[in-house]
Formats: structure tokens, C-alpha cells, sequence
């Protein structure tokens, strides 16, 4: 199933030999595309879909701020949300194959102020619970303190109310605070700072050249795209909101369509440098099921099971699979996804919140792996 690229040799052998969809009809994409962003009004977007090591087409829609004359171009860069939690597993995972750290590393010594309510809980969890979401807590714990602007050293010592509700390892809970976690462990093992090593190991290589960690590095951007709510009068406007760039790891990149065309090549084994096979091996692996994703709206007609790895979400879609993880803060969505099998992707980036991302994500696979002739419904599956 992974058939990973090494050198550009094997690369070109691999276009050669491996399956590919008979024909991806960008044109009829974009017409839905743009039909999509029309009908729900979404101020501005812009999406990508690579296949083979090449972005097949991009393309952009709308404003980067509702009121002004700023036409969204492949260079605006949108906020990711958790899709970062994409990059920073995949650090971590870099960092892990060089023998630099390792996912069994325990977190308590690291951070000693993080405690549970169930004595010697957290001295049990390990680096790979904070990527894969199964320190053992209630989903989303405390990010309701993020929302109202608190920083980590006030949020943290309170977690020591909180009553476990399974053993590390043993159930999923998605997290935005104790995903960040990797950060103060990385710095401390590596000694240099979590961005840095981001921009450095990753951003840079990789050619991102208008990614950034944080919102500084947001707010350097002119061509940036600007937040917008929905109200009962529509789209606004409003002011980018810094709470989640406080959990970093989880969602503090910034990243515009063509950057994210490079972080998707990457992931199909075109950059083994920077990505390794190891790498992709290491953070896509299934590691606790995730059943709460098979009971959404726009993915249930397709879902026949659902896991998460290390920061990357595995969709069994059907009769194949797609590694995919979305992002959401006040004013933006996003998602990536990718089919390892047929070496083909899809990015969407919006500045505003709205479920037609994931609409346009569920019917990009179900026509691309129609077009194979394979089950793509959970009925026509099973």
C-alpha cells in the first residue's frame, strides 16, 4: 500500500508502474468549486489537488478581506488551524528516526506541573499519547480556556481537577493543550526552540517560502487572508483572534495553497529528504480507532472505519483508504488529504467557517475513486 519514492530514479519508476486515476477532470472540480463558494457566500478560498509530485491545478476564489479590493492569489496565506498538528507530529517523527527522541519518551519530567486527578496517571503518558490523542481525557479538555484567552502556565495546574477516563493509550480523545506538550519536550531534548526547528527542518526545505509558526509571522504578511463570521446579515469581517496560536503544535502554522501544494508532494514521497518514508510510515500508522469521524454528515455515506496515527487522520473510504486531517479556528477552515495508493491529493483553505469544505473533500474522493470503479459507500462496500 505504501509504495514510497527514495530517489528521483525510483520516483519516475514508480509514476511508471504504480495505479493511477483514469483522468482527475480538474474543469468539472473547479465549476464545483466555485458554485460551492458562490451559494454559501464564503468571502474568499482557494484549493489545490496534486497528483503525481505536480500540483494539477489551483485555483482561488474571492477576497482576502470582505470590503476591500484583495483577490485571494496562491501566495495569500490562511491560518491551518490543526492541520499544524500535521507538521508537528511530523517533526517529532523526524526527530524520533534521527534517534534524537523517542515516542515512548514520558511527558512528567518534562512538564511536572501537568497532572491528573488519578494518581500516577500522567506519569504513564508518553509522547506518542500527545500525538495520537489518547492521553486517557474527555475530548477538547480545557480549550474553552484557550477561547477566552488564557495562556498554558495559568491552564495547566488545573488539569489536576481532571479524573481520567481511560489508560494512556487505550481510548481517543482529541486534545489541543496536551497535543502541545511536544513542544517544552522537543526544546528541552534538542535545546533549540520548537519553532525554530519547524522553520528550519521542515518549512524551509520543503520551499514554503510564505509559511510561518504564530501570529507574528501571520500578521508579516500582506498577502494574507483576513478571518470573517457568519452573522444573520452574512459574512463580516473581524479581527484575527491569537488564543490557539498559544498551543503552537496543535495550531500555530500559517500556510498559503502553494506552500500547502509542497507540504501534499511531500507526503506522496517526493521530498524523501525532508519527509522520509520512515517518517510517513511512523505517523500514519493506525493507532486507536476514532468512531465519532464514521457518524459525520458528509462523511458517513463513505466511511467504513476511521483511525488517527500521529497527528494525520486514516479514512477507510470505501474500498480505499485516504490520510486527511482538518482545521478550524475562529474565521478559517481547512483540510488536507491524500491518497498514498494513487498518489494523488487534495488542500482547501477558506477564510471563514463553513462544513462545504468537508462536502467538497467527500465528493473530490468519491468521484476520483468512482472513476477506478471501486466501492466508495459504506452499502456498496460491505
Amino acid at each position: 500500500m505504501r509504495k514510497l519514492v527514495l530517489t528521483f530514479t525510483t520516483a519516475i519508476l514508480a509514476v511508471t508502474s504504480a495505479p493511477v486515476f483514469a483522468e482527475v477532470d480538474t474543469a468539472a472540480y473547479d465549476r464545483l468549486f466555485r458554485t460551492s463558494m458562490q451559494d454559501k457566500k464564503i468571502p474568499g478560498a482557494a484549493y489545490a489537488i496534486v497528483e503525481m509530485g505536480e500540483p494539477l491545478k489551483v485555483g482561488t476564489f474571492g477576497t482576502r478581506a470582505k470590503g476591500r479590493k484583495l483577490p485571494v492569489t496562491e501566495d495569500t496565506v490562511f491560518r491551518l488551524a490543526s492541520v499544524s498538528k500535521t507538521f508537528s507530529a511530523s517533526l517529532v517523527a523526524k526527530l524520533v528516526e534521527e534517534g534524537q527522541l523517542s515516542l515512548d519518551t514520558k511527558v512528567a519530567p518534562f512538564v511536572p506541573v501537568f497532572q491528573l486527578k488519578k494518581k500516577g496517571h500522567a506519569e504513564q503518558i508518553e509522547v506518542s499519547h500527545l500525538l495520537s490523542h489518547t492521553v486517557g481525557l474527555t475530548p477538547n479538555s480545557y480549550d474553552n480556556m484557550i477561547e477566552d484567552g488564557w495562556d498554558l502556565p495559568k491552564i495547566l495546574p488545573r488539569f489536576k481537577r481532571l479524573a481520567p477516563i481511560c489508560a494512556p493509550g487505550k481510548c481517543y480523545g482529541y486534545q489541543n493543550i496536551a497535543f502541545s506538550l511536544v513542544e517544552p519536550i522537543v526544546e528541552a531534548t534538542v535545546e533549540d526552540e520548537f519553532n525554530s526547528l519547524m522553520q528550519e527542518r521542515i518549512l524551509t526545505p520543503l520551499g514554503m517560502q510564505t509559511a510561518s509558526i504564530g501570529m507574528k509571522g501571520y500578521l508579516e504578511k500582506d498577502d494574507r487572508a483576513h478571518p470573517h463570521v457568519n452573522t444573520r446579515r452574512g459574512w463580516y469581517r473581524t479581527k484575527v483572534k491569537p488564543h490557539y496560536y498559544n498551543v503552537s503544535p496543535a495550531a500555530g502554522v500559517n500556510a498559503s495553497i502553494k506552500d500547502m501544494v509542497k507540504w501534499v508532494e511531500s507526503y506522496l514521497g517526493w521530498y524523501p529528504e525532508v519527509i522520509s518514508p520512515g517518517v510517513i510510515d511512523m505517523v500514519t500508522e493506525k493507532r486507536v480507532r476514532t468512531k465519532r469521524e464514521l457518524y459525520k454528515r458528509q462523511w458517513r455515506p463513505y466511511l467504513e472505519d476511521a483511525h488517527y496515527g500521529l497527528g494525520w487522520r486514516i479514512y477507510d473510504f470505501g474500498e480505499h483508504e485516504i490520510v486527511m486531517h482538518a482545521g478550524g479556528v475562529s474565521g478559517f477552515r481547512s483540510i488536507v488529504s491524500f491518497s498514498e495508493e494513487y498518489g494523488v491529493g487534495l488542500v482547501i483553505l477558506m477564510n471563514a467557517e463553513s462544513r462545504v469544505i468537508d462536502d467538497l473533500t467527500a465528493q473530490f474522493w468519491d468521484t476520483q475513486f468512482k472513476e477506478r470503479g471501486g466501492a466508495t459507500t459504506v452499502a456498496a462496500a460491505r
